[in-house]
């Protein structure tokens, strides 16, 4: 009789076991960079209208899916630089994303108007290390948790440390990001009794992604974003996975995951990134009006012609062309722009004021200072040689200006800009007027 108890015993507990060891299935959808890129690029893909197609159809008859958006909503095109982001947060309510962590160019109106895109927003905003300066968090919840085909979903959200060095202090405030990686392990531990599975939602660098990877085994998925090019393939650590997609909506990823609800991790998956082709796919009918809608209000102020470029220019080549404008139009001997301010490409033929709206979309002014040779760092030298105590004048941007000690190989502080040359977009668009054509 005791033989058989501990067979009945042993096989309760083997039926118990299989039962918490629930395989379940979750496709993540996901986006990241859309940067107000409302209509297609010059290669035809993306555009808002033709991305709600291509997550329409990928999300039809589909019972696990959710959508994630790894930030950078806002900042890119007329609409949203004169309209200041809100119109671009509106439409993307029509993608059905289900929750979305910030970018560090959804700052760039200023933290309040980043607060009025959270609440515009109809799915929620989390970010877990974004505080003021008593450690208050920006968005009200670092987490959500979803239900999506009988699991718990914990989505989490985060920004790269650097944010303070990727927009002007005055329009950040008081506000910080701490570390990743202590921040979202802290966060993953408190969540990981409520969830069956964390995803982290991240707009962070390339270091910071394998940094997650390497070091927070909490986190068995991390969908990213920030840096505009996609992975080639997913980065796979220990069965732990992260996946980031082209920005300004040419792709969309769709990551299929098979999730084990015993030991809160990834059994298997599979990973592909779907393009957004305007060639292919029809435009959703309620988005494209909705763009239309907005787009008709900025087109007579800028798709004016402009000049004609006898080829397309690649963003290296579009910094020089804006190194050159600068000097120009301020009569300085030297300039400098930081590549990662060169926000799109020159393509051939006829030019519009758009173009330069969508190379230059934020509102940085042009500013000038005076300085002996020997001040000035190589990156701005470019070779060249100078006299050592002789006075030379710089043209830069404002955000060049207020970051400088951390721009790409311009290792240099202190250098005061006091002159003021107004809007550096006014004066590109006046240099390219100038200019008719680009050689």
């Amino acid at each position: 009789m005791f033989s058989v108890r501990r067979r009945c015993a042993a096989l309760v507990l083997l039926l118990s076991s299989a039962s918490a060891a629930e395989i379940r299935t979750l496709t993540i959808l996901h986006l990241n960079d859309l940067h107000s890129r409302l209509t297609p690029l010059e290669n035809k893909r993306g555009g808002f209208a033709y991305l709600a197609t291509v997550i329409r159809r990928e999300r039809a008859d589909c019972k696990d899916c959710v959508l994630l958006n790894a930030g950078d909503v806002a900042q890119g095109t007329p609409v949203s630089t004169i309209f200041h982001g809100l119109p671009v947060f509106e439409i993307a309510n029509r993608l059905g994303i289900d929750a979305a962590t910030l970018g560090n160019h959804d700052f760039d109106y200023g933290w309040p108007q980043t607060r009025k895109f959270i609440a515009t927003a109809k799915y929620p905003i989390v970010s877990s290390n974004v505080v003021g300066a008593k450690g208050q968090l920006f968005t009200k919840d670092p987490y959500v948790i979803l239900n999506v085909n009988g699991l718990r979903v914990g989505v989490l959200g985060a920004m790269t440390h650097v944010l303070d060095t990727l927009t002007t202090p005055q329009l950040i405030g008081e506000w910080h990001a701490l570390p990743v990686v202590e921040t979202v392990r802290k966060y993953a531990l408190e969540m990981r009794p409520k969830c069956d599975l964390i995803v982290l939602v991240a707009h962070i660098t390339g270091e910071e992604e394998l940094d997650v990877l390497s070091n927070v085994p909490e986190i068995p998925v991390t969908v990213s974003g920030h840096l505009h090019n996609g992975l080639p393939q997913a980065l796979n650590r220990d069965g732990r996975v992260l996946v980031r997609v082209r920005g300004y909506g040419e792709e969309l990823g769709r990551l299929e995951l098979k999730v084990d609800t015993e030991k809160k991790s990834v059994a298997s998956w599979n990973w592909k990134k779907i393009p957004v082709d305007s060639t292919v796919a029809p435009p959703a009918e309620d988005v494209a009006a909705e763009v239309a809608k907005w787009e008709d209000q900025v087109s007579a102020r800028v798709d004016r012609p402009l000049a004609i470029s006898k080829r397309t220019l690649n963003k290296v080549q579009v910094k020089e062309l804006i190194e050159q404008a600068m000097r120009t139009e301020t009569g300085a001997d030297f300039s400098y722009m930081n590549l990662g301010g060169v926000r799109d490409i020159i393509p051939a033929g006829q030019l519009r004021e758009r173009n330069i709206w969508n190379v230059m979309p934020f509102d940085n002014r042009l500013v000038t200072g005076t300085f002996r040779g020997k001040d000035l760092p190589e990156a701005v030298l470019k070779g060249r040689k100078v006299d050592a105590n002789r006075k030379y004048t710089l043209a830069v941007s404002d955000f060049t200006a207020a970051n400088q000690g951390t721009q790409e190989n311009l290792r240099v502080t202190g250098l005061k800009f006091p002159g003021d040359a107004g809007l550096l977009r006014d004066a590109l668009i006046d240099w390219f007027r100038k200019k008719k054509v680009i050689e």
